[in-house]
């Protein structure tokens, strides 16, 4: 999760919403991303999808079954599907997403009987590292909206 943290701060930087994922396999990092949607000009460029992605390259196949995702906040629905499709095993996340997770939060597809793949999930290791990341990353955001406003009289 050490990793992830590491490249949700990697997103911060370049102005996206702070998440960062990882695939493990054997105990090693088999793929690596943090969300990147406005620079990419891709709403799929989530952190988890984008770690899907390096993983299924790094091992040359879509199907990840024997690996564990970590990510910073719980996956949303999109990225609950691309888990399920390529078979990751376990998913552990850091912070709830309260707005748009799909482990629990909002909704929780992992349980739902009628898919076809079903991840263990874990949620909370290092939760309050990953949601004050969050939290600074927009209150930041809040702060430099108000010093624009305040900037130009509106």
């Amino acid at each position: 999760m050490r990793e992830a943290l590491s490249l949700a701060e990697e997103a911060w930087k370049l102005g996206e919403v702070p998440v960062g994922a990882v695939v493990v396999k054997d105990g090693y990092i088999v793929g690596r991303g943090f969300n990147h949607p406005i620079a990419a000009h891709d709403p799929t460029a989530h952190a988890e999808i984008m770690a899907l992605r390096d993983a299924a390259r790094a091992l040359a196949n879509y199907r990840l079954p024997d690996c564990t995702l970590y990510v910073t906040i719980e996956p949303c629905a999109m990225c609950s599907g691309a888990i399920f499709h390529a078979r990751i095993g376990r998913v552990i996340y850091g912070a709830a997403e309260y707005k748009t997770g799909a482990a629990g939060s909002v909704v929780n597809l992992f349980a739902e009987a009628r898919l076809n793949h079903h991840a263990t999930i874990q949620g909370g290791v290092l939760s309050e590292e990953c949601a004050s990341l969050v939290s600074r990353f927009f209150a930041e955001k809040r702060a430099q909206l108000r010093s624009k406003k305040e900037e130009t009289g509106t």
